[in-house]
């Protein structure tokens, strides 16, 4: 059996190179590979091509240091924290990134379409809305740019339906896919419990996959019940085992989400000052990620340890209250 395990460090290094098209499974403040992010940050990688999908404070972390090249995107938030990620907005007032606007289903469908490799795919989302009629990134610049297709899409009649119009969409042509799963063994087989959002076609569709899980077992544990696995072995290059590699995200049946660190967060994104502070508090002052977690403290990780047959953290009162009513 081929033994995919890596450090973070060594993962990162061998697997995300400057100038990639990336993308990052998850949804927006969901299981969210954070920890490979901050390692990113740290050995250098930049001039990213995004394909952002449901994002957060992953790619809003990467275009607020400066990372990022062009952004594909549908929508980024950390949502009952911030309405609009900060560094992205500012980065789109400011005019300091190209940035195209999809609408989600269309975002995924694109996903999809990756995963299966085809070129384009016909849809009707987005027609007739300003996603159609407004672009992002103007023809003359994308042809400046090889990873990304000359045309935002191409209105077309249905060839099977006369008088009926198509939009095509190209697919992404995906260089390497981050994704943070709950179980993983060695030889690259992924467990996803919950929605697996657009994870898998991530996995389909890129050259390269790095998976990080908060729990790694053997191969022939995870086999032995076929019907839970996700992500075929063949489509993963490597795998990190990282506890709370998920960190700040929720990771459904594993710990929730950290509310007082995305509220940290989103204050310290009203600034360009604040937020390099930040960054320099919580990623490049720290070496990796076992500092991070011991900057974090015990007692901070324990307290987000999901509650059985919820899902998700609830407190003693909470619980005892439910017990006891009629």
């Amino acid at each position: 059996m081929t033994n995919k395990t890596m450090t973070l460090h060594d993962a990162v290094a061998r697997l995300i190179r400057s100038g990639d098209q990336m993308a990052i499974g998850g949804f927006t403040t969901s299981r969210k590979p954070l920890a490979v992010i901050g390692e990113i940050l740290r050995q250098g990688q930049t001039e990213f091509i995004a394909q952002g999908g449901p994002a957060g404070s992953d790619w809003d972390m990467l275009i607020g240091a400066g990372r990022v090249k062009a952004y594909i995107n549908c929508y980024t938030a950390n949502p009952r924290f911030s309405n609009v990620s900060r560094r992205f907005r500012a980065a789109i007032e400011e005019g300091r990134i190209l940035f195209e606007d999809y609408s989600q289903d269309a975002a995924m469908m694109s996903f999809h379409g990756a995963s299966l490799g085809l070129p384009y795919v016909p849809v009707k989302m987005m027609l007739g809305s300003g996603m159609e009629k407004e672009w992002g990134i103007p023809e003359e610049i994308r042809r400046t740019i090889d990873k990304l297709p000359n045309q935002k899409y191409i209105i077309q009649e249905n060839p099977f339906q006369p008088g009926e119009k198509l939009l095509l969409m190209p697919t992404p042509r995906i260089d390497v896919a981050i994704l943070h799963v709950q179980m993983a063994s060695p030889d690259g087989t992924c467990r996803i419990l919950g929605d697996p959002y657009q994870d898998v076609d991530l996995a389909f569709a890129s050259e390269r996959t790095i998976v990080t899980c908060d729990e790694l077992v053997a191969n022939e544990e995870i086999r032995r019940s076929p019907e839970l696995n996700t992500i075929p072995g063949i489509c993963v290059d490597a795998v990190v085992h990282l506890p709370y590699g998920g960190h700040p995200s929720q990771v459904y049946d594993c710990y929730d989400y950290d509310k007082e660190f995305y509220l940290a967060y989103d204050r310290a994104g009203k600034t360009e000052e604040s937020f390099c502070e930040w960054l320099k508090e919580w990623v490049y002052d720290l070496p990796d990620h076992r500092a991070y977690l011991n900057k974090l403290g015990a007692t901070r990780l324990i307290d987000l340890k999901v509650t059985t047959g919820f899902g998700y953290h609830v407190s003693t009162e909470t619980i005892v209250g439910e017990v006891a009513a009629p």
